[in-house]
């Protein structure tokens, strides 16, 4: 196993340093308080409103001076997403193999057996403001999809950590899938390396969402029946608390919603527009 060689190859220090991150410890745990997921969200509206006033009398930066930053940036994005993906499917089949589907999503004690995945994704989220760090110092449009996606997207899996939802697993391993093709367009775009992957990147991110609302859905339809309505056609029970689980469901709801949107503005042409063109 994949985790299980990695393990082996890490000197004992490393497991030391990381034991903060090896399990969920408020207070202990970087980026473990609800103060420092609202200092961090504040700092990053600090960044995107003044650093775009701090731009506004300068030229952008150079794309000589930000090409390589801006690649490895995405390329290790890329590889790191790739990496924690595959120690996710692996540990998540291996379980469906002994204990089925519903168990994955829906065994409460299940969420500690990838708990440090969980908090290594959720860390990846902070990594990803410095998407928005390149496009300021670039002067680039900053939609409000892309602000709204990265505050929430942290804040969310910080709300699924602490409620210990045991069906996130999805959620993430689809980001993660998602992440590894995005990051690596734009780690070859930035280099001048052409990729006709764009518009199937959108369309992936709205599949991954189509999906996510699905699972949500399963999780509560399956929670409240067990609880109060046992005898409607349900599964078993589904482990959840009910903040973590419709808070989830509305983000992920308004991320299907904006990129719909985002969808049809970008690659729907109006056909009178494509006939001027």
């Amino acid at each position: 196993m994949l985790a299980e060689l990695i393990a082996s190859h890490l000197p004992a220090s490393v497991s030391q340093w990381t034991a903060p991150i090896q399990s969920w410890q408020e207070g202990v745990t970087p980026m473990s308080t609800l103060k420092s997921v609202i200092t961090a969200s504040t700092l990053y509206v600090v960044v995107v409103i003044g650093g775009q006033a701090l731009m506004r009398p300068f030229s952008p930066v150079p794309a000589r001076l930000v090409k390589w930053p801006f690649f490895f940036h995405n390329l290790l994005l890329s590889l790191a997403s790739l990496l924690l993906l595959v120690l996710y499917l692996e540990k998540e089949f291996g379980f469906i193999g002994k204990h089925g589907v519903h168990d994955a999503l829906c065994y409460g004690p299940h969420f500690h057996d990838v708990e440090m995945y969980h908090i290594i994704n959720y860390y990846f989220k902070y990594w990803e403001f410095m998407d928005t760090v390149f496009l300021v110092i670039k002067k680039k449009k900053l939609m409000f999809l892309h602000v709204y996606h990265h505050m929430a997207t942290a804040a969310l899996c910080y709300s699924q950590i602490v409620n210990e939802t045991t069906l996130s697993w999805v959620i993430i391993a689809l980001n993660l899938a998602v992440h590894v093709i995005m990051y690596g367009y734009y780690a070859m775009a930035s280099v001048g390396i052409r990729c006709p992957w764009k518009k199937w990147i959108t369309t992936g991110q709205i599949v991954q969402f189509v999906i996510d609302v699905a699972v949500c859905v399963y999780g509560i339809y399956n929670h409240y029946t067990s609880k109060y309505a046992s005898w409607i056609p349900h599964v078993r029970y589904c482990h959840g608390r009910p903040p973590a689980a419709f808070s989830g469901l509305a983000i992920l709801a308004s991320y299907l919603f904006l990129f719909i949107i985002f969808y049809k503005d970008t690659y729907k042409t109006a056909p009178s527009k494509k006939k001027a063109q």
